[in-house]
């Protein structure tokens, strides 16, 4: 199967998710939360500034729990482009 490339709005909305998450992760370490998230401090570092836009959908769950947001928040916030506060 052949991946069809990113859009400019795949690359945006990876941008988004990245604030979205480094907002919510707040003064907590990025170690703690790729602990608690179960990946690496390096997946979680891409993922923030937007290299990896189309993060695996379980990774992003369970950066959502990890950082206090449910799954509901994260897309409004997506869709909306709104402020979180964690």
């Amino acid at each position: 199967m052949v991946r069809q490339p990113l859009t400019q709005s795949d690359r945006e909305r990876g941008e988004r998710l990245g604030e979205l998450l480094r907002a919510a992760r707040g003064d907590r370490s990025m170690s703690q939360i790729a602990t608690h998230a179960g990946i690496s401090v390096e997946t979680l570092r891409k993922i923030e500034r937007g290299r990896i836009p189309t993060p695996a959908f379980f990774t992003v769950a369970a950066l959502a729990e990890a950082v206090g947001l449910s799954l509901d928040q994260l897309h409004r916030a997506l869709h909306t482009e709104q402020r979180l506060t964690a």
